[in-house]
């Protein structure tokens, strides 16, 4: 008797469980490990610039600072892909 797709892929999981698991762990890992990376440059990036920019306009005030993360973190989200 010839097997179904779903009666397949029930048996490949049943005997494979332990390694597809493994597997969607580990990409589960790289991914967040990839978006931690991408938030830690962005912080750095940001730091830099606000840096930049208090020593450019030394007497700013919060609500600038405010105004120009807000305007950074637009720029990012706009760029970003």
């Amino acid at each position: 008797m010839k097997q179904t797709a779903v009666e397949w892929l029930v048996e490949y999981l049943d005997q494979n469980f332990y390694y597809v698991a493994d597997t969607i762990i580990q990409q589960a890992k790289e991914m967040e490990k990839e978006q931690f990376n991408k938030v830690a440059q962005n912080n750095a990036d940001l730091s830099e610039a606000l840096q930049e920019f208090l020593q450019k306009y030394p007497g700013v005030t919060s609500g600038d600072l405010q105004t120009f993360v807000l305007g950074w973190t637009a720029a990012k989200l706009k760029n970003t892909p």
